[in-house]
């Protein structure tokens, strides 16, 4: 080629790409905490190259020209993950949860998929590695940013998309929208037979979704047991988990009997409903509201408190009874701080439900992996994984809030954020 001659730009970013894989990092850790098993390592140097974590332990040689991090005075884990997330929404505080999706409709494709690509910086910077998008995306907007990231047009962690929530004629419509126009929008597939079941789950699929949301009792009319086990079988053939929605008892029930992989809230689940959970092995993504995040939404703060404590409540009850549980949070509104930051605020609700630390610390990074179904590929701090990870200060299973004080944020071995001790 002509010394001169412009390169293609989509040739020039190959090369980039393939020259910034190509780098050797040696991380030297303080102390490297593995979750699943609350142990803790120290001295540990993490070596890693081409996005992957390619040798750890106590004498790992660091070859000549690697760049060395020197987080020896620091705490290294896995990143970590939010299960419950709406990169594309957002929300007026002084909302009423009826014209949720109106104001969201409202707002144009474009600045929406802008807003998705901010707050997906901003859960990576907070220590995010990973996150769950359970819908609300508009027409496939989580695909376009999933896109987006792994052509490194923009930063952002690794998403789980669901595309368009399933649910029954009229969605999460509480209350009959000014102009029944809008019931036709991309936030929702309604599919109320089974037919238009298996076509919702296999449009979602063939758009790109890694999960199905489905809203199991937002209207008077729920989808039955016998409902959500078609929709389990027809994304399982497709090897793609099912999230459901669920605010009441009877929907808790259903959506644990059809064995989904989780429910998402779960406000009125009883002791009995959570005993089978356990059995069938479907995961509470808890999604428990500080009061700050209640009053953001436009409770009252007396009715904020009532609403934290029964949350908590609940939470408390399914810790004890043994349910697999994974942090997640449903953020819409806009508290003008970043987006990862509100998240870990709900690490206070853990606290107060009496969740030790270690388990915490499991909710938030292992058990939250396993549910996405990205364990093999990332998470863990393992040779042959993607070198996904964050520094803290102090000891997370001694005081989980040091989460809140991330220093370094490594994603497939980039470093995002690395500040100055």
């Amino acid at each position: 080629m002509h010394r001169n001659a412009i390169w293609p730009s989509s040739l020039l970013l190959s090369v980039m790409c393939a020259s910034a894989s190509a780098e050797v990092i040696a991380i030297h850790a303080g102390t490297i905490i593995d979750p699943d098993t609350a142990t803790t390592s120290t001295n540990q140097t993490i070596l890693i190259e081409d996005g992957k974590i390619k040798a750890i332990g106590n004498n790992v040689t660091v070859p000549l020209g690697a760049t060395v991090v020197d987080l020896s005075s620091q705490t290294v884990l896995p990143g970590l993950i939010d299960a419950h997330t709406h990169l594309f929404a957002n929300i007026d505080p002084k909302w009423d949860i009826a014209d949720t999706w109106i104001m969201t409709l409202q707002r144009r494709p474009g600045y929406r998929a802008i807003l998705g690509a901010q707050y997906a910086k901003e859960f990576l910077e907070a220590g995010f590695t990973a996150v769950r998008d359970v819908g609300n995306s508009g027409e496939y907007l989580d695909m376009d940013l999933v896109k987006a990231i792994r052509f490194k047009y923009v930063v952002g962690p690794t998403i789980i998309p669901a595309g368009r929530i399933i649910a029954p004629f009229g969605g999460q419509f509480w209350d009959t929208p000014a102009d029944p126009k809008l019931l036709n929008n991309p936030e929702f597939y309604f599919a109320d037979s089974h037919d238009e079941m298996r076509k919702a789950v296999r449009e979602n699929i063939y758009w790109g979704a890694k999960l199905i949301k489905i809203v199991v009792d937002d209207q008077r009319y729920k989808y039955s047991a016998d409902d959500i086990r078609f929709i389990v079988a027809e994304a399982t053939r497709a090897h793609v988990k099912v999230a459901a929605h669920v605010t009441t008892e009877e929907g808790a029930r259903a959506a644990i009997e059809a064995k989904v992989a989780s429910i998402e809230h779960g406000w009125d689940v009883t002791d009995e409903d959570l005993a089978l959970a356990k059995k069938n092995g479907v995961v509470l993504v808890s999604t428990d509201f500080t009061v700050k995040q209640l009053e953001a939404d436009g409770w009252d703060e007396e009715v904020s408190e009532k609403i934290h404590a029964a949350r908590i409540a609940r939470l408390r009850r399914a810790y004890k009874a043994g349910v697999t549980i994974v942090f997640g949070t449903d953020i819409m509104s806009n508290l003008r701080e970043s987006r990862g930051a509100q998240s870990l605020e709900y690490l206070s609700s853990f606290i107060e439900a009496g969740v030790p630390p270690a388990d915490i610390l499991r909710a938030i990074t292992s058990n939250a992996a396993r549910l996405l179904g990205i364990d093999k590929e990332r998470g863990p701090l393992k040779a042959g994984l993607a070198a996904d990870l964050i520094a803290v200060p102090g000891n997370p299973l001694e005081d989980i809030t040091n989460l809140q004080r991330v220093s370094f944020v490594m994603k497939d071995g980039m470093v995002i954020r690395q500040d100055r001790h």
